[in-house]
């Protein structure tokens, strides 16, 4: 990404019910297919702070797309992911982002191969 190709990321922290979320692997599957399928929509990363919360950032191709892709991911995230939550999901920040290195090089190839239509 060489800092010149912005993405756009969505930062939140949420607290799971860590109980909950051993018992439901399908509804996070589900999760997360929906969510690999919408347009722009680059990828997820999960840092674990504790035993019960997360940093998660979700990186997206522009602001556009992550706002098309709220539209289906909100409802969604509400009917699937709040249940597991021990409080609502907190949001940190979003706009708009990019990438360096070894992580750089990698989401560069991905997006290459979105724009060139082949699947990754």
């Amino acid at each position: 990404m060489e800092g010149e190709d912005e993405m756009y990321a969505v930062v939140r922290v949420n607290t799971m019910e860590r109980e909950r979320v051993a018992e439901a692997r399908d509804r996070l599957a589900e999760f997360a297919e929906v969510h690999a399928m919408q347009p722009g929509f680059v990828g997820t990363l999960t840092v674990r702070v504790d035993e019960d919360r997360e940093v998660v950032v979700n990186l997206w191709e522009s602001e556009e797309r992550a706002r098309a892709g709220l539209e289906v991911m909100g409802p969604l995230a509400g009917r699937l992911l709040a249940p597991l939550m021990a409080a609502p999901s907190q949001l940190v920040a979003a706009g708009a982002a990019t990438a360096t290195g070894a992580v750089g090089d990698a989401l560069a190839a991905v997006l290459t191969r979105k724009d060139a239509d082949v699947a990754p």
